[in-house]
C-alpha cells in the first residue's frame, strides 16, 4: 500500500490552461500528419496551407490568452475562437476526406471540452488515415476519462505501435492500467502478473525516453507501489536517482521520504531513521510522524 501521497506532478500532462494548449497547436503542425508542411510553399496543397494558417491563428490567440491572465476578454476570446470553428468547418466541408484537418480540429475540441464534438472528428480523423498516433491516443484519452478504460487500451497501444519512441504514450498507458486494474482483471484476459509487467515497463519506457520529464521518471518509481510483488531494492534506487536530480529542497526531502519507506519495507530501519532525521521541511512533516510512529509499533511487536 502506498504510503506516501504523490506529487501533483501529472497534472502539467493533461493541463487546460491556454499556455498548455497553445505549446500544444505546435506538436499538432507535426504530428497530425502534415507532411507538406516541411516542404516548399509551392508544393502545398490548398486544404494544407489552410489548415497550417488556422493552427498558427489558434496558437497565436491562446499565446494572447495566456499572457492577458486574469485580465482576459473571455467574450473577446470566445468570439475570436467561434471564427476558427466557423473556419474549420469550411475546410472540412470543402475538404471531407482531409485526415490531418479532422485530427486537429478534433484535438483542440478535446481541449476545450467539447467531448462529444471531439470523440467525432476524431474518430472521422482515424476512419480517413488510421496511422495518426496523436489521434490514437486522443481517443484512449476521451474514453478513459468516460470510465471506458476496456475500449481506450487498444488505441493507446496502437499509439505506442505507431509511434514507440513517444513518452506520453507510454504513460498514459501505464496510467490506463493502474487506474482500471479492476476491470481489466475482471475480464479475466489478463493476470495480475501481466498486468503488472505491462504497466510497469509502461511507465519505466516513459521515464526512459524523457529522463528530463521529472512526472515521468517520478510516477515510474512511484509505480513500484502499484505491484503486487514489487523489487524493493529496483525502487530504491529509483528514488534515489531521482534525490540527486530533484532541484528544491522540498522535493529532494520527498524523494529521501520515499526512500526511507522503503528501507523500513526491506528490514533497513537504521538506515530509515537516519534518513528521517534529515527530513525537516514542515510539508513533510505529518507523513514524516506517521512512517516514525509505524516504525516503532512494529518494533514493539
Amino acid at each position: 500500500m502506498r504510503m506516501i501521497h504523490s506529487m501533483n506532478q501529472h497534472n502539467a500532462l493533461e493541463s487546460r490552461s491556454f499556455a498548455a494548449l497553445s505549446a500544444c497547436l505546435t506538436a499538432v503542425l507535426i504530428i497530425f500528419g502534415l507532411p507538406a508542411l516541411g516542404r516548399a510553399a509551392e508544393a502545398e496543397n490548398m486544404a494544407e496551407r489552410t489548415l497550417k494558417r488556422i493552427v498558427e491563428r489558434q496558437r497565436e490567440l491562446l499565446t494572447e490568452a495566456a499572457k492577458q491572465g486574469e485580465k482576459l476578454d473571455a467574450a473577446a476570446l470566445q468570439q475570436q475562437m467561434q471564427t476558427l470553428t466557423h473556419d474549420y468547418e469550411l475546410l472540412l466541408r470543402n475538404n471531407p476526406q482531409f485526415a490531418a484537418g479532422f485530427a486537429a480540429y478534433g484535438y483542440l475540441l478535446s481541449k476545450i471540452d467539447m467531448r462529444k464534438e471531439a470523440m467525432a472528428m476524431l474518430l472521422k480523423a482515424n476512419q480517413l488515415d488510421s496511422d495518426i498516433p496523436l489521434v490514437k491516443n486522443q481517443l484512449g484519452s476521451l474514453l478513459a476519462e468516460d470510465g471506458k478504460p476496456l475500449q481506450a487500451a487498444p488505441y493507446f497501444i496502437s499509439a505506442i505501435k505507431l509511434e514507440p519512441n513517444e513518452p506520453l504514450y507510454h504513460y498514459q498507458l501505464g496510467t490506463l492500467l493502474t487506474e482500471a486494474r479492476d476491470e481489466f482483471l475482471k475480464t479475466k484476459e489478463w493476470t495480475r502478473a501481466a498486468l503488472d509487467n505491462a504497466m510497469h515497463y509502461a511507465f519505466q519506457r516513459a521515464a526512459e525516453l524523457a529522463p528530463d520529464r521529472f512526472e515521468f521518471t517520478y510516477r515510474y518509481a512511484e509505480s513500484f507501489y502499484d505491484l503486487e510483488k514489487p523489487d524493493w531494492n529496483l525502487a530504491l534506487k529509483a528514488w534515489s536517482a531521482l534525490e540527486e536530480k530533484a532541484p528544491t529542497a522540498i522535493e529532494r526531502q520527498t524523494m529521501r521520504l520515499h526512500a526511507a519507506n522503503i528501507c523500513f519495507k526491506i528490514g533497513k530501519r537504521d538506515h530509515a531513521m537516519a534518513l528521517l532525521t534529515t527530513i525537516d521541511e514542515e510539508k513533510l512533516r505529518g507523513q514524516r510522524d506517521r512512517l516514525l510512529a509505524e516504525m516503532a509499533g512494529a518494533a514493539k511487536k
